[in-house]
């Protein structure tokens, strides 16, 4: 764990958040929408491989997942390195209320949190966005890391939820 730290530290100066970040901030969560326009809730429960998430179980997941991360900011902007134990939808107690609601709130909720951490992340200063946090498995991340690991994960939601809604077995053609 010390030397990723110690490897991570090393990584890069002082910069801004490159604008590629900014852009997949702003709009990749826009994705979803894209990919289940014209489906129905009730389809888009259905499970497609037995003992994986349906397409609306990945959705409740992207939703559960913005507000840990706007938590996140707050703990980088306020504490010395804090130390964040790895998500785990399942272990949220917070995440069965999700799954609990209807996929337009869902949605909704997307977007407004996205609002959210977008002001935060663009209130930012350059020396703000070098805080740092530990990952347990990838070591000490900037804030601007954070992100983009956090973009990474929801495009990684987003193309589970594109494989599932494409899958033979959802959809038949």
């Amino acid at each position: 764990m010390r030397e990723l730290q110690r490897r991570n530290k090393s990584m890069g100066g002082l910069m801004p958040l490159p604008q590629s970040i900014l852009t997949r901030l702003q709009y990749q969560h826009e994705t979803v929408e894209i990919l289940i326009d014209g489906m129905s809730e009730e389809l888009l429960k259905k499970k497609v491989h037995p003992g994986k998430w349906s397409p609306f179980e990945n959705i409740a997941h992207l939703a559960a997942y913005q507000p840990v991360f706007a938590n996140r900011i707050d703990r980088i902007g306020a504490e010395t390195d804090p130390d964040f134990e790895r998500y785990i939808a399942e272990r949220d107690p917070l995440f069965p209320a999700y799954l609990g609601q209807s996929l337009a709130r869902l949605t909704a909720t997307i977007k407004a949190d996205r609002a959210s951490i977008i002001v935060k992340i663009k209130g930012l200063q350059d020396d703000d966005l070098q805080r740092a946090g530990l990952h347990p498995r990838y070591g000490r991340m900037t804030l601007a890391q954070w992100t983009e690991f956090f973009l990474l994960h929801e495009a990684h939601h987003l193309f589970t939820l594109f494989m599932l809604v494409r899958d033979p077995q959802f959809l038949p053609r």
